[in-house]
């Protein structure tokens, strides 16, 4: 946007709604992909000019019609230019996202929270989980942003949760997470890949998010995915490198009534291909999601065989 352009917008637009619309308006222009957060241009316009006033989020007429200095004319356009020209996730503009309705930081260190697992913590993973049973540890497995550490922690004041990741950059958010929520004495960042970093340790529930993504959907993803972190994404041609070892190894760190949660997404056909005999419970979803399954302790003991056979014969 040149700025001769940029000058003839500041003298038309005026108010907040001026701004959410126009900004709106641009971002379906552009034919953004809105996936982070918002499904759709107008949510993501009120998230960034809300981020841009240091106002919250819910609009009101009274400041729709609020007017815009010209300082914050000009910011409003570069940040609006921002979300088109470089196509950046919403949040790693404002450094902020929400997940089980709790707010955390977030840049691009980690994955943008998304998972629809989110959903089941609020209910407590109920009635998967009866009221009547006391979880005493729970395990997130690649937590990323440490985003279903701390639902689980806020959902379960109870337990004590491991966050584990292989990557330092994102335990290092976490720990942010972690600090913002004071949630120091209950949640523990632990760099581990996969189960190397908690040999012999047990829980009853493990959450898992992995990365999943297949090949085919990796060369096909919109351009705001590049600005996340690879290692997040993509997980060998059929998505379950990570997954298979899940599997194979979740058993010996569950208790013998534990639970394990896992989200596949897209590559939910390649585990029923890959495990065509195994009876996962596949989550079903209120506010929208697919791909999550259940089993139990006894289950992953059951299959151990057949889960072993595909973490060796993996491609």
């Amino acid at each position: 946007m040149t700025t001769h352009q940029s000058t003839e917008i500041t003298e038309q637009l005026h108010t907040v709604a001026d701004y959410v619309r126009f900004a709106a308006s641009e971002f379906n222009r552009a034919d953004l992909f809105f996936g982070h957060g918002h499904d759709n241009a107008w949510d993501e316009a009120i998230t960034l000019m809300m981020f841009l006033l240091e106002l919250p989020d819910q609009l009101t007429e009274h400041v729709m019609q609020c007017r815009l200095t010209n300082d914050e004319k000009t910011q409003a356009l570069d940040i609006i230019s921002r979300r088109i020209t470089e196509q950046i996730p919403a949040a790693y503009i404002t450094h902020q996202a929400y997940f089980a309705e709790l707010p955390f930081y977030v840049d691009e260190r980690v994955l943008v929270p998304r998972s629809p697992i989110g959903e089941w913590i609020q209910k407590r993973f109920s009635p998967i989980i009866s009221d009547e049973k006391h979880v005493k540890r729970i395990l997130d497995l690649c937590t990323g942003s440490g985003c279903i550490a701390i639902a689980c922690a806020s959902y379960f004041p109870e337990a004590e949760v491991d966050a584990v990741d292989l990557s330092i950059d994102a335990l290092n958010v976490a720990q942010i997470n972690i600090e913002n929520h004071g949630l120091t004495e209950q949640v523990i960042p632990i760099q581990s890949d996969v189960f190397s970093g908690i040999v012999g340790q047990k829980y009853d529930l493990i959450v898992s998010n992995p990365p999943y993504v297949d090949q085919e959907d990796i060369d096909s993803l919109p351009a705001e995915f590049t600005h996340e972190p690879e290692m997040g994404l993509g997980c060998g041609s059929d998505g379950l490198d990570i997954v298979r070892q899940i599997l194979a190894e979740s058993a010996e760190h569950l208790n013998e009534d534990g639970i394990l949660i896992c989200e596949v997404g897209n590559s939910q056909i390649h585990v029923e291909a890959l495990y065509p005999e195994v009876d996962f419970q596949w989550l079903t979803f209120e506010r929208g999601g697919h791909g999550v399954f259940m089993l139990t302790q006894e289950q992953l003991v059951q299959f151990q065989a057949v889960f072993n056979y595909a973490l060796k014969n993996r491609e």
